[in-house]
């Protein structure tokens, strides 16, 4: 198993956070780095500090020399397409080719109530999500891109310059939707991200997106399977769960640190999770 992590920038503050980031860049068990993209804290107090994710990574992109990185993920509604396409793509070079581009199709209300951006049902959740990808991938690997769709439309659209990463920066999306999501995913992405749950769980969600690949034909093998590991200071049982998880097929564990967040519990996890690379 392969292993990365994740801080998400809530409850915390900007020095506490770098400081993992440079910490975990001098440890070679951590191939990647992770934030989120929300507004409000999610799942403690929403009231609570939260940085934006997007902004952030660039800013670790530039304290860091090594490690991948990424958001995970990007909730499509907060941005047009074509937005975050000219992001992805400039965030790539300003990296060094570093980006990981995470998406996926929205979900909290609170926020998005909040601020007047429409969310949509589950349905115009997937769908809108669906035409985004099509819409970022023509962007960032074609050199105009027509398109018309209910939500969105482009005409003879350019994004330049293109990414590092040729024909762009690999696709992660997260969610574990069966009929819409995972299907998304096995026609457009390079990597899965299972947002958490127990293996039995990881098992089923991996069958149901291999059997996607196969109605689409594509071979499975080309979607890298992650999945969000817990850390909450006990490095041995964050490992229990990486090597459940890894006997079900999961490739990457993305280990999420909350906060405080402290370099000082990089070592021993490390330590811990090393057996299983």
């Amino acid at each position: 198993m392969r292993f990365a992590f994740k801080t998400a920038p809530q409850h915390t503050t900007w020095a506490d956070m770098l400081a993992v980031w440079r910490a975990a860049d001098d440890i070679d068990l951590f191939e990647s780095g992770w934030t989120f993209d929300h507004f409000y804290p999610i799942f403690s107090d929403t009231d609570g500090p939260c940085l934006e994710g997007w902004v952030t990574l660039a800013a670790l992109a530039q304290a860091t020399r090594r490690l991948r990185l990424g958001v995970l993920v990007t909730g499509i509604h907060y941005r047009h397409p074509a937005v975050l396409a000219n992001m992805a793509t400039t965030l790539d070079i300003v990296s060094g080719g570093r980006l990981e581009l995470g998406i996926g199709a929205g979900w909290n209300e609170e926020e998005s109530g909040a601020y007047g951006i429409d969310l949509g049902t589950p349905r115009q959740r997937s769908d809108r999500f669906e035409e985004a990808c099509e819409v970022l991938v023509g962007l960032m690997s074609q050199e105009t891109t027509t398109f018309e769709g209910e939500y969105f439309r482009l005409a003879g659209a350019r994004c330049e310059p293109k990414a590092v990463q040729l024909p762009h920066p690999p696709i992660c999306v997260g969610g574990n939707g069966e009929h819409r999501t995972l299907r998304t995913a096995a026609r457009f992405a390079q990597h899965w991200n299972f947002v958490g749950g127990p293996p039995e769980e990881f098992a089923r969600k991996r069958d149901v997106l291999h059997g996607h690949c196969a109605d689409l034909g594509r071979d499975p093998s080309e979607v890298l399977l992650s999945t969000h590991l817990w850390y909450d200071g006990d490095p041995a049982a964050t490992a229990a769960q990486a090597a459940s998880l890894a006997e079900v097929g999961a490739q990457l564990g993305i280990v999420h640190i909350r906060p405080p967040h402290d370099p000082a519990m990089l070592e021993p996890l490390a330590s811990a999770l090393s057996e299983l690379a």
